[in-house]
């Protein structure tokens, strides 16, 4: 009877970053469950130009293991772009050259299998198992796998404000825009609603089709100002590991408040695309006024779909005025993020899984989420406890150094304890030159 020392389902960055690291551990026992036919990141959004929002460094395995075959930096070697990328003098990869990337990786991978859905996930109590049942798309055939442990990297799903779920006509998330770019451009009014990267990536993709789509473009956001995603130096140490251990130890509700505060750290649009967007509009606008409106401050609160006038009104408020108005629009772009999933398949296991007070997984800074804290590891599921390094592709390979560690019981990719400059807690009380130190929480 075959045990794989872990099953990990889903083939998205993280996971195949872990797969990339796995490879060369002698005697390790992995596979790489992955329902679709192919590794495909994103393609609904692989515009033209767009680029990866972190530099090539935060690659697959590098941050990890800079020897590593599957860097990056090996992938354009192979292809015979490493000389055409440094002479770019760009630290950040296209989007279709990451993706280009990734699939070049998985190919070499013969432990990830594509084509195989995760049905269900029990456990064995006389073995200590976890016993996952397989559905092979291309013959029908189930079979179960047996490991010792899991790791769920299953990715984000596209997600709906309340205002607009559920709605007829035509609507779409950005995650959907490229399969329907050519529809929307002929149509005589689009209207975006969102706030971060892809929002700003469709916008700029129609505002440059619009002198030959001849429609009125509009873009709603709720934020106060079309934010930059903040990039200092002492704003990226909060990507670190000490910094994890800090938001990890604080209140659950201190961590969620936190979070709503840091959006724009990672979730505003990179600077250069702020002005590409400025800069593209002014050159448009020599010409003449151009058929675009851009408002911040407002929030969608309610859709409905005029089938007879093949339109949707919104309904819509700004904050900072408190004043509700009316917009209607032929095509309706919702580039309103994404948030973790919680499969179905779990369920049979779910009494062995620790969830914290709002039905979320309770994860351990080492990423467990089962009640032995060494069981069931997630990838970007743990943004409520671990923050922004969740979604971060440059903290990727390091999570997968600590789940490896767990999961064989040594390093086998060193782990940075400490990286940043600064502190993120408060100091111990220092002792004053000539006079006794002061205990803490000693009276003054």
């Amino acid at each position: 009877m075959r045990v794989h020392d872990f099953i990990a389902v889903g083939v998205g960055p993280f996971n195949l970053g872990l797969a990339c690291l796995s490879a060369p551990i002698d005697g390790l026992d992995a596979v790489f469950l992955e329902q679709r036919e192919e590794f495909d990141w994103h393609p609904g959004l692989m515009i033209e130009g767009a680029t990866v929002q972190v530099p090539f460094l935060a690659d697959l395995v590098t941050m990890a293991d800079p020897t590593s075959p599957y860097s990056f930096l090996n992938f354009l070697k192979q292809a015979g772009r490493l000389y055409p990328f440094y002479i770019r003098e760009d630290f950040f990869p296209l989007r279709a050259e990451y993706n280009a990337y990734c699939r070049w990786a998985a190919a070499q991978l013969p432990s990830i299998r594509f084509g195989h859905r995760v049905e269900r996930v029990e456990h064995d109590e006389a073995t200590g198992h976890y016993l996952v049942r397989v559905h092979r798309a291309a013959t029908g055939e189930v079979e179960t796998l047996r490991a010792r442990h899991l790791v769920l990297g299953i990715g984000t799903a596209p997600y709906l404000p309340p205002a607009a779920r559920d709605l007829p006509g035509p609507a779409i998330h950005s995650a959907d825009y490229l399969d329907h770019r050519d529809r929307l451009r002929g149509l005589r009014s689009i209207t975006i609603v969102g706030s971060g990267q892809s929002a700003a990536e469709v916008y700029l993709d129609l505002l440059e089709g619009i002198d030959d789509g001849g429609y009125q473009l509009t873009w709603f956001t709720r934020s106060p100002r079309f934010l930059p995603m903040e990039y200092t130096k002492l704003t990226l140490e909060m990507t670190s590991p000490e910094y994890i251990r800090y938001f990890h130890a604080l209140p659950e509700l201190r961590r969620d408040q936190l979070m709503r505060e840091q959006r724009s750290l990672y979730k505003g649009i990179s600077g250069d695309l702020v002005n590409t967007i400025f800069t593209t509009l002014y050159r448009k606008s020599v010409g003449g006024p151009v058929p675009t409106t851009l408002v911040t401050g407002v929030e969608l609160v309610g859709t409905s779909w005029r089938e007879q006038r093949r339109r949707y009104e919104l309904r819509l408020h700004h904050a900072e005025q408190d004043r509700p108005f009316r917009a209607e629009t032929e095509g309706l772009i919702l580039a309103t993020g994404y948030r973790p999933r919680r499969p179905s398949f779990l369920e049979p296991v779910r009494e062995r899984i620790r969830w914290d007070g709002q039905g979320r997984y309770a994860v351990t800074t080492g990423y467990a989420v089962d009640l032995a804290g060494r069981e069931i590891f997630v990838q970007n599921a743990e943004e409520h406890t671990h923050s922004i390094t969740a979604p971060d592709l440059g903290m990727g390979a390091y999570r997968n150094s600590v789940i490896l560690a767990a999961i064989l019981g040594r390093e086998v990719y060193p782990i940075e304890r400490t990286i940043a400059f600064q502190h993120f807690g408060a100091l111990p009380d220092l002792a004053v030159p000539g006079q006794e130190p002061v205990a803490a929480g000693a009276g003054r």
